[in-house]
């Protein structure tokens, strides 16, 4: 048979066969891979909205800034000042004692740094001076410290109460007077706590109208003694009038003693000045208040002394922290 008869049979068309297209290739979403569905994180709350979110967003932070505020604000250490001793110089020094000097008390100052505060002593201002003019003055610290306390030092000079010395060395300073009350009025009237010691408690009498005994041996002669060359180690007792509150303070003293290093006392009372303690038995003034302030208070003796002073005299500290914590309270 030859080659060309060798032919494949015809192919008989069959029944038509159904064709479905080819369905898509399925692509992974890649946000699935990394937690997250075509609706958003896993974790984020159904039915969230962009608005609920941004508004859990803002009360987060709100909460972050006020914790971060309030722990600041409470931690931030305490800044006190006290007011200055002043050096005048004695016809004839010469080298640093022919200069004005201000100092500090050391005792006062560790006293209060005892609370974990800073002590700033406050020098004199003088926005006229010649050789050194600044337009920095007293309102400028009583605005940026917290509080101040008024050290011991020179008697208070009666000319700052409308009196005459009767005696020459009673007559005082008078230059420190006018810093200290400036400085005094500076700070209440910032609404800044003030504690005054020994001539700050007279102080605070005169600043208000009061007056002073310019020595008690002479103008109170049945008075106890007052200043003896004992000095810090010479104390007597006290009492609290009904309503003091430092005899709610120290009501479980019974017969509290203090030191006493003092010739002069106050006398009349100044305005809106009540009485927180008195010598026992002779009623000299011994502690006071200014009413109109939250707190304004004198203490005759000299607290900075007690804890040297053995653990009979009356610790202090209880009026020093009511002090630091009104100073808390008031600062802005």
């Amino acid at each position: 048979m030859a080659e060309d008869d060798q032919k494949p049979p015809e192919e008989v068309p069959g029944p038509p066969v159904e064709t479905r297209p080819e369905a898509p290739v399925r692509v992974p979403d890649r946000r699935a891979t990394r937690g997250q569905s075509a609706r958003g994180p896993r974790y984020q709350r159904d039915g969230d909205t962009p608005l609920a979110l941004a508004g859990r967003v803002l009360s987060s932070r709100w909460r972050a800034l006020r914790d971060r505020f309030n722990r600041d604000f409470m931690n931030r250490t305490l800044h006190i000042g006290v007011s200055a001793r002043i050096f005048h110089p004695e016809a004839g020094a010469k080298g640093l004692l022919s200069k004005n000097l201000q100092y500090l008390e050391e005792s006062i100052a560790q006293w209060v740094m005892s609370r974990d505060v800073l002590v700033f002593m406050i020098p004199t201002v003088n926005t006229n001076g010649l050789l050194h003019p600044s337009n920095i003055t007293l309102r400028h610290y009583a605005r940026h410290l917290d509080g101040l306390v008024l050290q011991g030092g020179a008697d208070v000079a009666p000319q700052t109460y409308s009196e005459s010395p009767t005696r020459p060395e009673w007559s005082g300073d008078r230059a420190r007077d006018l810093y200290e009350l400036e400085l005094l009025h500076e700070f209440v009237d910032a609404g800044k706590p003030v504690l005054g010691v020994c001539r700050g408690c007279q102080l605070i009498n005169v600043a208000f109208g009061g007056t002073l005994y310019q020595d008690v041996a002479t103008n109170v002669p049945e008075a106890l003694a007052h200043v003896h060359d004992l000095y810090d180690a010479h104390r007597h007792a006290i009492r609290f009038p009904p309503g003091s509150s430092l005899g709610k303070m120290f009501g479980h003293a019974g017969r509290p003693i203090v030191n006493s290093i003092h010739h002069q006392a106050v006398k009349e009372l100044g305005r809106d000045i009540r009485v927180e303690a008195y010598s026992d038995p002779d009623g000299i003034v011994e502690a006071i208040r200014y009413e109109r302030a939250d707190f304004v208070m004198g203490l005759q003796w000299h607290p900075e002394f007690h804890r040297a002073g053995g653990v009979e005299l009356l610790d202090c500290t209880p009026v020093l922290d009511e002090f630091l914590r009104a100073a808390r309270e008031t600062r802005l």
